[in-house]
C-alpha cells in the first residue's frame, strides 16, 4: 500500500478522533442505536437461524469510535473491532464503558487484515470503502477471513462524489444552506474538517470517481460470493 497516503489518513483521522466520537456518541443516545441494531440482527439472524449471539464472532472493519462493536457486543455477540488510527481504537473503548472489555480492539490496515482464514462469522463495515486506496484488495482480505455460510455487510455511499460532478456540488451546497438556515449542526462542515486535507485524500482513492453500488456488487462477483444484494434505501430506516 501507499505509505504516504496512509500516513494522510491517519493523521487526517487522529486530528478527527474526538469529534467523531462524539458523532457516535450521540447516535448511541439516539433513536439511531436502535434502528441500526435492529438492522443488523435481522441480517444476522438470516443468515444464522437458530445460533445463541454468544456463539457468533463478528469483525467490524474501520470501526472508528466504536459505534457497531459498541451494539454488537452489548446485544451479546462475540466482537473483534479494528481500525488503522489509534486515536480512533483510544475515542472506541471510551466510548464503550465497561463493555470494551468484552470487545477486542486491533489496530490493524483494513486493506490487510492479519487474521487466518475462516476466522469470523460475520464481516461488517461502515463508512470506511470509500477512502480506501484498494477497496479491491479490502474486499478480498474480508472475504478470505470469513467463514464459509458467512455474512458480509458493507454500509457506504457515494460520498464526495461533487468534488467531481458540479450537478451534486449544487446539490451539496444547497444542504449546507438548509442547514445553516434551520439552526442544525452540521456534521459536513464541522471545525474538526479539514476540508483540504480531505480532498486529498479523496482525490487519491478510487471510490470517488465511481458509481456505488454497481462497483460493489461486479467486485463482490468476481471474487464469487453468494447471494450479494445491493440495498439502496437502507439509509430511510437509519
Amino acid at each position: 500500500m501507499n505509505d504516504v497516503l496512509l500516513d494522510k489518513v491517519r493523521r487526517y483521522w487522529t486530528r478527527r478522533a474526538p469529534g467523531y466520537a462524539k458523532v457516535n456518541r450521540e447516535e448511541l443516545a439516539g433513536a439511531q442505536r436502535r434502528a441500526w441494531l435492529d438492522t443488523l440482527e435481522r441480517q444476522l439472524a438470516r443468515r444464522f437461524p437458530g445460533r445463541e449471539k454468544a456463539e457468533i464472532e463478528i469483525l467490524d472493519v474501520g470501526t472508528g469510535p466504536g459505534f457497531f462493536a459498541i451494539l454488537l457486543a452489548e446485544a451479546g455477540y462475540r466482537v473483534t473491532a479494528v481500525d488503522y488510527t489509534p486515536a480512533m481504537l483510544v475515542q472506541a473503548r471510551d466510548n464503550a464503558g465497561a463493555l470494551a472489555q468484552r470487545i477486542r480492539f486491533l489496530c490493524m490496515d483494513g486493506q490487510a487484515l492479519r487474521f487466518a482464514e475462516n476466522s469470523f462469522d460475520a464481516v461488517l463495515s461502515r463508512n470506511l470503502t470509500w477512502g480506501l486506496e484498494r477497496p479491491d484488495r479490502a474486499y478480498a482480505s474480508w472475504q478470505r477471513v470469513l467463514r464459509p455460510g458467512g455474512l458480509f455487510l458493507n454500509f457506504d455511499a457515494n460520498w464526495y462524489h461533487y468534488l467531481y460532478d458540479a450537478e451534486k456540488q449544487a446539490a451539496y451546497d444547497r444542504d449546507r444552506a438548509r442547514v445553516r438556515q434551520r439552526g442544525m449542526e452540521d456534521y459536513n462542515t464541522a471545525p474538526d474538517i479539514d476540508e483540504q486535507a480531505m480532498e486529498e485524500i479523496v482525490r487519491a482513492v478510487p471510490l470517488g470517481r465511481v458509481q456505488r453500488p454497481h462497483w460493489d456488487v461486479q467486485t463482490l462477483s468476481r471474487l464469487h460470493m453468494d447471494d450479494i444484494r445491493a440495498d439502496t434505501e437502507v439509509w430511510k430506516r437509519v
